[in-house]
């Protein structure tokens, strides 16, 4: 099932931070049931056995910062052993605290740089409209990431090209890395901008995987000529019941008294 997805793919991410020392662990975990219904729900067109397959789907981690998530997933695929996976951030390890193209298979740009991510999607969404590929470009974006001007250029090509193989899915947790993203800059109303830029939008409950599910299957066969935007309501830190809505865990790692209440949140029996 696909809960049980979600919770491996917690602890997956709860035990590479803390072995790693490293990462944004409260990104990451906001995003798991978006990603878990995207790559496990039957919606993603892919091949496990061919990570260049040139019809497959791609997706592009744009909060790169969140790449515990990405790299758990692609272990769950197989394009990286458990044995890379406990190499994170760590010296000579391929697994840098954001993806980068070219290093891994399942890593479709190299992110980490906000407001960049949906700028590499839309020309690749482009070339897939000239080379008449039957397939979609996914980008995975944060809310605090939508501060960045890039951002709205390229949500204004999208809809000019009538980009409707375009979908973003905006992981809405309502935190950067210092506060509420409404207390530095406003980005209400969310979804009204993104129409008034020429989208399709709709929200849902990022933390129900079944509907995320859903939702996905349904974008696909979507009739519109505009790109398509799924505004995901998470909270950050999900998962975990003292990181759940604190901005410090942008940054923080636990210690070991905290991986203890990790432990119990998550059934991990050892680390």
């Amino acid at each position: 099932m696909l809960e049980d997805i979600a919770k491996e793919l917690r602890r997956d991410i709860m035990k590479t931070a803390y072995k790693g020392g490293s990462g944004h662990i409260a990104s990451a975990l906001s995003a798991v049931e978006i990603m878990t219904a995207l790559y496990f729900g039957d919606v993603l067109q892919y091949d496990a056995q061919n990570p260049k397959w040139d019809d497959r789907d791609k997706v592009i981690l744009s909060k790169g910062h969140a790449s515990l998530l990405l790299y758990s997933i692609l272990k769950h695929i197989g394009y990286i052993t458990q044995e890379e996976l406990d190499t994170f951030c760590q010296p000579g390890s391929v697994l840098g605290g954001e993806p980068k193209l070219g290093d891994i298979p399942g890593v479709e740009a190299t992110t980490g740089s906000l407001g960049h991510g949906l700028s590499f999607a839309v020309g690749i969404a482009m070339a897939n409209k000239l080379d008449r590929r039957d397939s979609r470009v996914y980008v995975i974006l944060g809310d605090g990431e939508c501060q960045e001007g890039s951002v709205w250029e390229a949500a204004l090509s999208a809809a000019h090209n009538h980009l409707d193989n375009l979908t973003v899915i905006l992981d809405c947790n309502g935190l950067q890395a210092m506060d509420d993203t409404e207390k530095i800059v406003s980005l209400t109303p969310f979804k009204e901008k993104w129409e008034a830029f020429g989208w399709h939008v709709i929200e849902a409950d990022g933390h129900d995987v079944n509907r995320m599910q859903e939702i996905l299957k349904q974008d696909k066969n979507l009739q519109t000529d505009k790109p398509h935007m799924i505004i995901a309501h998470t909270i950050k830190g999900k998962g975990i019941s003292f990181m759940e809505n604190v901005p410090i865990w942008h940054y923080r790692m636990p210690n070991s008294e905290e991986m203890e209440i990790v432990k119990k949140d998550l059934d991990i029996d050892q680390m």
